[in-house]
């Protein structure tokens, strides 16, 4: 009797231990082991086309990825979709909330028709989107010459390829940031807007001086959550154009993909996730710290 007493209370002092647990483990597994393991990658010349067993070579891989110009063009690439996208979809975005925000005839089928591209597959929205960039049988082209504007050679091209990308990534996720604004400007109170005209205020004035300051947390959290998501973008990019041409739209998570899965250097493309898991990391904690600043 002794020991199941002593089995029964151990269990009850550590319920709020025991109960956690497999979520905790979990978390450990499925989370934290991959990204510990691309660390431990990163240092290794793991190539598996050599023939080679895996070594560790320290930071001679981040050096040659570094020395790497196809890297730094990524790089560059990856910061230019994820701004152009972000910054259009963030102004589109509150245009669409406070629009929302206003009682009309047909809301509820006008916010039902913004979820249709969130719940869309990728795949399917790449086959859709390169159809409409057809240079020959393309939507956008036949627009383009009946306004009488030269065609434009879109994802073919690589002044334009980027801006292409980015627009479909624009069409896809500026009903969220509507959606995290519109709920933002929901519970915002009445009575600064009553007192506000009551003192003459124009739109723009209570827009600027009320609404913005108001919504900037929850305007930052959209950011948070949306230049997350750009930053590592993948299934679009490479479902219609894989990187191309060239590589004039390969980001950095696309050169990852290539190095692992059609060059097989698991080690250098361990360097290049490593790149884009630090660059993911800065730019969360810079908005986070933002968002600390403006509460206080």
């Amino acid at each position: 009797m002794e020991p199941k007493k002593i089995r029964g209370s151990f269990l009850e002092r550590n319920l709020h231990i025991i109960f956690p647990m497999p979520a905790v483990i979990f978390v450990v597994v499925m989370m934290f082991f991959p990204v510990l393991y691309t660390f431990f990658l990163s240092f290794t010349n793991w190539n598996l086309t050599s023939g080679m067993p895996l070594s560790i070579v320290m930071l001679r891989s981040y050096q040659r990825i570094l020395r790497e110009p196809r890297f730094l063009a990524a790089l560059g690439r990856t910061f230019s979709f994820t701004a152009l996208a972000v910054s259009v979809e963030t102004i589109l975005g509150m245009i669409i909330a406070l629009i929302l925000n206003r009682e009309f005839k047909g809301k509820g089928l006008t916010k039902l028709i913004m979820l249709l591209p969130l719940v869309s597959t990728p795949v399917a929205i790449g086959i859709a989107w390169n159809l409409f960039y057809d240079p020959t049988i393309g939507l956008a082209n036949f627009v383009l010459t009946r306004l009488g504007l030269p065609k434009q050679a879109w994802t073919g091209s690589s002044s334009t390829v980027i801006p292409s990308l980015a627009l479909v990534d624009i069409w896809q996720w500026t009903p969220m940031i509507a959606l995290i604004l519109l709920s933002g400007l929901a519970s915002l109170s009445n009575e600064p807007y009553e007192s506000a005209r009551v003192d003459g205020a124009t739109e723009w004035q209570i827009f600027w001086r009320i609404t913005l300051p108001m919504v900037t947390p929850t305007l930052l959290t959209a950011l948070i959550l949306r230049s997350i998501d750009a930053l590592k973008t993948f299934d679009i990019i490479y479902a219609m154009t894989g990187g191309g041409p060239g590589y004039s739209s390969e980001t950095l998570n696309i050169m990852a993909f290539k190095y692992s899965f059609e060059y097989f250097r698991m080690g250098q493309a361990s360097v290049i996730l490593v790149f884009l898991f630090l660059l993911v990391l800065i730019m969360s904690l810079l908005i986070v710290r933002m968002r600390k600043s403006l509460e206080l």
